[in-house]
């Protein structure tokens, strides 16, 4: 495990706000060079500790309006292999995330629509279709706060 001074924590919250930032940007905003920043940045990304860098999509901006967390209960009958139900749902273009969990249910999908007739057709044809679904319950998003994490 990497140790983490102020100023590592400082880039971290930086990259968080936005990865996009060149090393020199967040240099400025932080009184260091932008070699230093990088040399940090890249010691960062080698210890493991920044393991990738992505853009969020606005999704109601690009006609997706209705966000759904589905909880999947598998059947216990036919035993289907978790690697057949995690290959099948991924492959759903709605299906944002795919998170297998410990509860009461199995796994934990992100799925977004365009609205709720578009969601219903979603879950109904690929859903319910996929591999040793049993149980299904959705929880439809309503608004969502996005948290720092252990930096902030």
């Amino acid at each position: 495990m990497i140790e983490l001074d102020d100023i590592d924590r400082a880039i971290l919250r930086e990259l968080v706000a936005d990865a996009t930032q060149s090393a020199g940007a967040i240099g400025r905003q932080l009184g260091l060079s932008q070699p230093a920043t990088w040399r940090r940045i890249r010691r960062l990304e080698q210890a493991g500790v920044l393991a990738g860098r992505r853009i969020d999509l606005d999704t109601e901006a690009l006609g997706f309006g209705v966000t759904v967390f589905l909880g999947v209960k598998l059947a216990a009958k036919g035993r289907v292999s978790l690697e057949d139900f995690e290959r099948a749902a991924t492959a759903i273009p709605e299906v944002q995330t795919v998170q297998h969990v410990l509860g009461l249910y199995d796994y934990r999908l992100r799925v977004t629509a365009r609205d709720l007739a578009d969601f219903e057709r979603v879950l109904r044809r690929r859903i319910m279709t996929l591999p040793g679904v049993g149980n299904v319950e959705a929880n439809v998003l309503l608004s969502e706060e996005r948290r720092p994490g252990p930096l902030g």
